[in-house]
This record gives structure tokens, C-alpha cells and sequence, in this order.
């Protein structure tokens, strides 16, 4: 019985090894179709921003699209004067970072607290807090501001303080909800070795479970920074102190009350933006980079 070998021509085994050269090569013109896109959207994206800055320096109103390359001549910071003339925007800025900055210890320190316990700890009725956790996303917060008023001032009397306002916000489900989901996916190991060496729950959390959330903290840092920062109802029920009172309401009393004697109404409402902006834009600059650096180093395994 004879066996035949079929042996490949020289003209197939060239075509072999050009084909995947010419698979892989990337085509220029498709590159700079989507270079070009991504331009597009980024420009038509802060847009809005620069807008808002212009504006916000314009001498004279201009709020057609002309007043977006607006004469160097109306360039000027006389809005930003004339608001923080009105409203104190120093005083305004403490106060919201006071009331920020309690509210983000605070969905700090619960978050982390909870998130452990429903992640790594085994007690009864855990699920059932769980499902509650997760109910309480949709109710609104509108809902609750009438019986959180009257429990706030009336019962507890926290009226016209710092601790009045940052109180309903101390916990946030959504914080719990990230920090839970975090720690569910850490190895067991991890804990069940720590507590054979002896080591407490709480030890467990400070020097194990903490360092590695960092990604989960500063998801919860930047998603918890907005609401507070750019509230203003809660803080109008609870003080009509002026000098208590955060950026936000503030802004609110002063377009409502008081931009229209301004001599450049338009201006300076966008300068009041600008200035509330601004932090929120700074912090997510300045946590976005270890964000997304530490997000992607946690999903490389080995």
C-alpha cells in the first residue's frame, strides 16, 4: 500500500505568511475618521464649560452664539465681584465644605462599616438588611424631607447648624452598596487567616479590607461629592442663617432675589456657576487618574 505526500507550493506557503500582515495593518484613513470623531464630541462636550467661563467675564451680556469669541475689550472679572459682594463667596465656600466634608467622613465611616458586615460577616438577618439596602434606592429623597425636617429641628433640634444638615446624608446606600459589592470579591482567605493570627474585626477592616478599597473609596469619594456640594433645598429648610448657609443656596437666593438689580444679570449667574463648579471639576481631575489606574490594575490577575 503506498502512501502520497502532498507537498504546498512555494507560491502558497508566500501567500501564508503575507496574509496575516495584511489582516493586522491598520488602515490610516480609519483612524483619523475616529480621531476626528473623538475631537468632535470632546469639543462639543466642553463646550458648555468654556461658554460658562466666557460668559461669566463678559462686562457686557452677549448670550447669543457670537458672545463665545466675545470682544478682549468685555473681558473683565466685575461679575465675580459684584456676586461676592451680594453673597460673601469665601464665607459660602467654607460652608460647603464644612457640610461636604461631614457628609463624606460620615459615608465613609458607615459605608465602610456596613459594606464589611454584609459582605464578610455571618449574621442573621443579614440578607434581609441587604434588601432593605437595596429598596431604599428608589425612594426619593423628596419623599423623606418632610419627616427628616420635622425629626431634625423639632425633635433633635439641629436647627441653624452644620450638624443638622450634614445628618440625613451621613449614611449612603449607594456607598454600602459599592463598598459590600468590593469586599465580596476579596479572596476569604484573607480573613479567615487574620482572625486564626488572633486579629479582631475591626483589625481586619483598618489594616486588610481598607487598604485594598481603594478603588471602591474613591468610586464612593467622587459619587457622594456631587449630591452634597450641589444641594441647596435640604439646607434652606434647615438654616436661614446666611452665614451658615453652603454655596448652593446661596446661589439660589441670589438668582432669585437679587441678580436681576445686577448690572450684568447674565454674567453673574454664570460666575456663581463657575465658582460651584469648579471644585466638583477639580476634585474628579484630581482623583480620576488613580481612579482608573487603580480600577484597571484590580482586574489584572496573577
Amino acid at each position: 500500500m503506498s502512501s502520497t505526500t502532498i507537498k504546498a507550493s512555494p507560491a502558497t506557503a508566500e501567500e501564508e505568511s503575507a496574509a496575516p500582515a495584511t489582516t493586522v495593518a491598520p488602515s490610516g484613513k480609519t483612524d483619523w475618521v475616529r480621531l476626528t470623531l473623538l475631537i468632535l464630541g470632546a469639543m462639543a462636550f466642553l463646550f458648555p464649560f468654556y461658554y460658562m467661563i466666557v460668559g461669566s467675564l463678559q462686562l457686557e451680556p452677549n448670550p447669543g452664539l457670537s458672545g463665545a469669541f466675545p470682544d478682549p475689550s468685555n473681558i473683565t472679572l466685575d461679575n465675580y465681584e459684584s456676586i461676592n459682594s451680594s453673597i460673601s463667596l469665601g464665607r459660602s465656600l467654607v460652608n460647603s465644605g464644612i457640610f461636604t466634608g461631614g457628609v463624606l467622613l460620615g459615608t465613609l465611616i458607615f459605608g465602610l462599616l456596613a459594606g464589611y458586615a454584609l459582605a464578610v460577616l455571618h449574621w442573621r438577618g443579614r440578607g434581609a438588611v441587604f434588601a432593605v439596602l437595596v429598596l431604599v434606592q428608589i425612594i426619593p429623597f423628596q419623599l423623606l424631607m418632610i419627616p427628616l425636617y420635622v425629626m431634625i429641628v423639632r425633635s433633635y433640634g439641629l436647627a441653624d447648624s452644620y450638624l443638622g444638615m450634614i445628618f440625613p446624608f451621613a449614611i449612603n446606600s449607594v456607598a454600602v452598596l459599592i463598598f459590600r459589592q468590593f469586599f465580596l470579591a476579596l479572596p476569604k482567605d484573607l480573613f479567615e487567616a487574620a482572625r486564626i493570627d488572633g486579629a479582631s474585626e475591626l483589625k481586619i477592616l483598618w489594616r486588610i479590607a481598607i487598604p485594598l478599597a481603594k478603588p471602591a473609596i474613591l468610586t464612593a469619594v467622587i459619587l457622594t461629592f456631587i449630591g452634597p456640594w450641589n444641594e441647596f433645598l435640604w439646607p434652606f429648610l434647615v438654616t436661614k442663617d446666611q452665614d451658615l448657609q453652603p454655596l448652593a443656596v446661596s446661589l439660589a437666593n441670589y438668582i432669585s432675589n437679587l441678580a436681576g438689580r445686577a448690572a450684568n444679570p447674565f454674567g453673574a449667574i454664570l460666575a456663581g456657576a463657575c465658582v460651584l463648579a469648579a471644585p466638583a471639576v477639580a476634585v474628579f481631575i484630581a482623583f480620576q487618574r488613580h481612579f482608573v489606574s487603580s480600577d484597571l490594575g484590580s482586574g489584572v490577575k496573577g
